[in-house]
């Protein structure tokens, strides 16, 4: 029998250097997304990279595009930055994913790596190295787990309703980000003006966040995750086979 709970599909992240065990490729990612979900009520469901989505779409009611590796710059950067690019196969696995989810209206939430792919694929923009693309941008991959930054949260947006206007910090892990954001919404911004949420607009569950909700306390992951897990459509099932 199907659960009752949601199914919440994650994509797996892709190794295909050795890093994990030399010679081996290997999918793996970090347990406090399927843990976060959990909490939320939801029932988190891997998605192995593999050719076809359109099966794994229909059986799933929402998509989680977790962080990841880098996303490969479109033109050189000085020696000194360090890229560690997502391996092909992986981002041509969640751009499929990511468009069938958007095609079907199924709920989305994009973390990190995730919220830089869904700008770029709704024709956004990145900085592909904050530090060289903004100079004097704040520090924003704090290596210490505890390190926190404030976020500025726009007003009128969904986010707005899910964490309110003063939410308190969010943790940051990242060099990259989002320097436009195509067709979606700015939700939310640092103090040194950068892209820390973006949102569909409209009725559609479509949300981005830069900063890592699954290993947060607070409203951050709570309201968020639960706002993320609890959000359906009850039309979803006509639009799939619509979308077929």
């Amino acid at each position: 029998m199907r659960s009752m709970r949601p199914l919440i599909g994650i994509p797996q992240c892709l190794d295909d250097r050795g890093r994990w065990r030399a010679g081996r490729p290997y999918q793996y990612l970090d347990h406090a997304y399927p843990r976060a979900v959990e909490a939320a009520g939801g029932t988190p469901i891997f998605l192995p990279i593999q050719p076809g989505v359109t099966e794994l779409l229909e059986h799933i009611d929402g998509l989680l595009l977790p962080g990841g590796d880098d996303l490969p710059p479109p033109h050189p950067y000085a020696d000194s930055v360090r890229f560690e690019c997502v391996p092909l196969e992986q981002l041509e696995f969640d751009r499929r994913l990511l468009a069938g989810a958007r095609a079907r209206r199924i709920p989305i939430l994009a973390i990190c790596y995730g919220m830089q792919l869904l700008a770029l694929e709704s024709g956004g923009t990145l900085l592909y190295d904050i530090e060289s693309d903004v100079p004097g941008a704040a520090n924003h991959r704090l290596d210490d787990p505890d390190g926190r930054h404030p976020i500025e949260i726009v007003a009128n947006t969904r986010m707005s309703r899910i964490l309110g206007d003063a939410p308190g910090p969010v943790n940051s892990l990242h060099h990259q980000g989002v320097a436009t954001p195509g067709d979606l919404l700015v939700a939310a911004r640092s103090p040194d003006g950068l892209i820390e949420a973006i949102e569909a607009p409209g009725d559609d569950f479509c949300i981005g966040v830069q900063w890592h909700p699954e290993k947060l306390a607070g409203v951050h992951k709570e309201a968020l995750m639960a706002a993320f897990v609890r959000t359906h459509r009850a039309d979803r099932g006509d639009a799939r086979q619509a979308s077929r």
